[in-house]
């Protein structure tokens, strides 16, 4: 039985999305059961199976997603020029049926939308894209006003489970002191960080402040989700973004 999350956000009627979470696959052990990743050492046969099961769990997806081989960069590229596997941690799209999609397992999955339906985008922002921009670059990419944006956070790493060093606070605090506002000081020189509040003020900055979601944790919730902090070898979750075509 599948278990689906559709974003909560006023996004246009032609916008369409969609987080699956770890049930209702075919993956064993650690993979089980939903995982949607060719790259974590699953069966290969699993993860097709799992993908073409996707489509039949989710019959309103009009194409299959366009997979990205995510390497926690800041490229953001779009949809109708690529091939499965590029090598990007972002995707866009402003053609109705092409499939932006972006895997996680903690790292935050963000899905962006203008308000007039015409454009979409998918961004892999873990603590590292954060840090190297990948929220500014796919903003930056997209071509409308970023004002026109809305923006939904989904399942990541929350913010009593985010244990983090210096080497991971240094980098947003250089960027923007008020990013410490992000981080709990904790014993031993270590933080508590906020990965959705990251988001937050990095999307605020740009001039996005229409902004939803953000209220699961990955870590915590055992049966919902994969969590690569937790368990180390596990799957990944997709979150899926499209425009619909004329009805």
């Amino acid at each position: 039985m599948s278990d689906f999350i559709i974003p909560d956000w006023p996004a246009p009627k032609n916008v369409r999305a969609l987080v699956t979470t770890r049930q209702g696959g075919v993956s064993v052990g650690s993979y089980a059961s939903f995982n949607l990743a060719d790259h974590v050492g699953d069966d290969p046969q699993a993860v097709a199976a799992n993908r073409k099961r996707l489509r039949q769990l989710a019959p309103e997806l009009p194409a299959d997603p366009l997979w990205l081989k995510q390497v926690h960069g800041v490229s953001c590229i779009a949809v109708e020029n690529s091939v499965p596997g590029v090598e990007a941690d972002a995707s866009w799209s402003h053609t109705a049926g092409r499939v932006c999609a972006v895997l996680t397992a903690d790292c935050l999955p963000l899905l962006l939308c203008d308000e007039s339906g015409s454009v979409v985008s998918a961004v892999h922002a873990g603590w590292q894209g954060l840090a190297k921009g990948v929220i500014e670059a796919a903003v930056k990419t997209l071509p409308v006003a970023p004002q026109t944006l809305l923006a939904w956070l989904g399942p990541a790493i929350g913010p009593t489970a985010f244990e983090v060093g210096a080497d991971v606070r240094d980098p947003f605090f250089l960027h923007d002191h008020e990013a410490a506002t992000a981080f709990k000081s904790i014993a031993n020189g270590k933080w508590l960080g906020d990965i959705y509040l990251l988001a937050r003020q990095r999307l605020n900055a740009l001039g996005v402040t229409r902004i939803y979601g953000g209220g699961e944790c990955t870590v915590t919730d055992v049966q919902r989700f994969y969590s690569f902090r937790r368990d180390k070898l596990t799957g990944r979750m997709a979150s899926l973004i499209w425009l619909a075509g004329p009805t």
